[in-house]
């Protein structure tokens, strides 16, 4: 973990692809004690196609027809 003064990360923002390229993490720290934590982006989730998702769904046996003279059977 990098740790930079206050005047340090202030004079890096100018700059942040040359500050931030070989840390993971940043700690900013005020005489000496930690006032703020610079994470990495984690990148997005790829959204998977929506035919992927249909195909990945188990596909009803029974009409809905029958299901819902079924329950409204039961109702009586």
């Amino acid at each position: 973990m990098k740790e930079l003064t206050i005047r340090e990360a202030r004079e890096g923002l100018s700059h942040p692809e040359a500050m931030f390229a070989d840390a993971e993490e940043i700690l900013v720290v005020r005489r000496g004690e930690p006032v703020a934590r610079i994470l990495p982006v984690t990148p997005k989730r790829a959204v998977r196609s929506l035919k992927a998702f249909l195909a990945s769904q188990s596909m009803q046996t029974v009409p809905s027809e029958d299901l819902l003279a079924e329950e409204r059977e039961d109702r009586c």
